[in-house]
């Protein structure tokens, strides 16, 4: 529902009280001095810490900032949908609020957006994180370059500018928020970069480790099929189907061969067992393609669906008050 406001600031929070006051601090100063319209939303991701008393006292000495609090841990994907959803501003930006995302960098998001872009994602070169969270980082974007064609370096660096119209009609599940910039490119969007600047944690621990990395690489397996085949998924179960069936059918014609010509017996034969199971397989392939295409028309027809569930929210509405 775009208005007046001209950015909107989406900032996933899980447990990071000691973080938030520097950071409200930071991005006060850097967006005041765009002289733009803005709003921030933080989404409180089921934090076990005061992180949502402190949003709610932030709010009452800026009512730009809006909070949603969430019933419990839903993850950074269902966060960050959750404020693409709610978000009034024309250009869409979203960051972490651990303090490693420099707010000053905003602005040069924003200034690459204005040389055509339809989504900035940021890049961190030069990245403060220790090896445990790098290494796996690095083999997830070497696979999601290779993959979906995107020529990003960083498709995990949370800092990334959208414009509005982007996002419509995205659905957002796992931890697919990091392959934004794949799914809109299919649909032809322009994607660029920048370079940005990060800093080593200073509160908490990170979220980040090898089960996240695990759930990633599986997400971006289903990304890349959605963007080749989400239309229509026939091509791939049906493709798949017609050559396991083929070559069920040319085993299966030469198992015939050896046995009325060659007088071979082939009860216990393993390519007469193959041939049948090709066969039976490219069958169930073909049909698993059939319904896979209806699926997705329901899929396409379907509306309303959410990853996420809200307990509380303020500022997001006029008559809101903290509670």
């Amino acid at each position: 529902m775009p208005g007046n406001t001209e950015v909107s600031i989406v900032i996933p929070v899980l447990n990071e009280s000691g973080s938030l006051p520097e950071l409200y601090s930071k991005l006060k100063e850097s967006m005041d001095k765009l002289k733009r319209e803005y709003e921030i939303i933080f989404i409180d991701d089921g934090s076990a810490d005061n992180s949502f008393e402190i949003l709610k006292e932030i709010h009452l000495k800026d009512s730009r900032v809006k909070v949603i609090k969430f019933r419990k841990n839903f993850g950074q994907t269902a966060a960050i949908s959750a404020g693409f959803d709610h978000a009034k501003g024309n250009i869409i930006v979203t960051m972490d609020s651990d303090l490693q995302n420099d707010p000053g960098d905003i602005s040069r998001l924003l200034q690459k957006m204005d040389e055509g872009f339809d989504v900035v994602s940021g890049w961190r070169a030069d990245r403060k994180d220790p090896f445990t969270k790098k290494i796996p980082s690095t083999i997830s974007n070497f696979l999601a370059r290779h993959l979906t064609s995107v020529k990003i370096h960083d498709f995990g660096c949370t800092l990334k500018a959208y414009k509005r119209e982007v996002l419509n009609e995205l659905e957002l599940y796992g931890e697919t928020h990091r392959y934004i910039p794949a799914l809109v490119a299919w649909k032809g969007f322009k994607i660029g970069e920048i370079k940005v600047k990060h800093y080593p944690r200073k509160h908490g621990k990170t979220k980040y480790g090898w089960k996240r990395f695990i759930k990633g690489i599986l997400d971006l397996i289903l990304v890349t099929f959605w963007q080749r085949y989400s239309t229509r998924p026939i091509y791939v179960f049906g493709g798949l189907g017609i050559l396991l069936s083929l070559l069920g059918i040319i085993g299966g014609l030469y198992c015939a061969y050896l046995k009325i010509f060659q007088g071979i017996d082939l009860s216990n034969h393993f390519l007469a067992v193959a041939s049948f199971l090709s066969l039976i397989l490219g069958i169930q392939f073909f049909v698993s393609g059939i319904l896979a295409d209806i699926e997705i028309k329901d899929y396409y027809s379907g509306a309303g669906r959410k990853s996420y569930h809200i307990e509380e929210s303020i500022g997001l509405y006029d008559h809101e008050e903290p509670g």
